[in-house]
């Protein structure tokens, strides 16, 4: 008997369902299919919903609320079907985004390529190919971690830290990307530069991104992106999207 999914409070301030003790497509798949059924279930208790790699968060006011009451209820939701196997929510966003690899925008390209044990063209041909899924948003607004990449590429984070990468930078690490929210340190390597903003305060979305939504990174010439940037307003960086049904 697997001992996942298991349900646990967080002090008082809500219930954690976690499908696994490692992140795995399966188990994202699971943290996102089961809250969106929480949502459209519309318990008045919860008032807020989110997923982690691969947990469900409840925020329920457990001082008001029996945790007993709310673990049964959530055991009865966990045994109606298998979550590892569950379709994904619909509605959400396929986006392809323009990526600008290696040059001295994006640094470190041979480096992850060595380590990943690939030539650089082919870590380009790979990664910008690839269809990847929003696991998670954190570390900064709106800023997504995505996968999973092929095994290739679970490579370890660098042991110093980039001083700074740049709003836009596209970095990997663990089977993973991220395009950063904004300007900081780093200990993932600087593969790509976009022009796309995980971040919009004015847009009437500001997070551009949800967990469950996938997108690709094409690569694109160094004239391309200089004219990406030069006609440049909306934050998305000639990126284009479309509805997953």
């Amino acid at each position: 008997m697997s001992d996942w999914p298991k349900i646990r409070t967080v002090g008082l301030s809500g219930v954690l369902v976690t499908f696994a003790g490692e992140m795995s497509e399966a188990a994202n798949r699971a943290a996102l299919a089961f809250r969106a059924a929480v949502d459209q279930a519309q318990w008045p208790e919860v008032s807020e919903t989110s997923t982690s790699l691969v947990s469900t968060f409840l925020e329920v006011d457990l001082a008001t609320t029996f945790a007993q009451d709310m673990t049964e209820r959530l055991e009865e939701v966990l045994n109606s079907r298998d979550w590892f196997a569950a379709a994904l929510p619909a509605g959400r966003t396929l986006w392809q985004v323009p990526t600008l690899y290696g040059t001295d925008l994006a640094p470190q390209l041979e480096e992850a390529a060595e380590v990943a044990g690939v030539d650089p063209d082919e870590a380009v041909a790979e990664i910008s190919t690839s269809r990847v899924r929003v696991l998670t948003i954190g570390f900064a607004p709106g800023q997504p971690y995505m996968g999973a990449l092929p095994a290739r590429w679970n490579i370890p984070r660098q042991q110093g830290l980039t001083k700074s990468v740049p709003s836009g930078a596209l970095v990997v690490a663990v089977q993973q990307l991220i395009v950063f929210t904004n300007a900081a340190p780093t200990g993932w390597r600087h593969i790509g530069q976009t022009a796309f903003r995980t971040f919009r305060p004015d847009a009437e979305m500001p997070f551009t991104l949800a967990p469950g939504d996938e997108l690709t990174f094409p690569a694109i010439s160094r004239a391309e992106y200089d004219a990406i940037l030069a006609k440049e307003t909306s934050g998305l960086g000639g990126a284009t999207r479309e509805v997953l049904t």
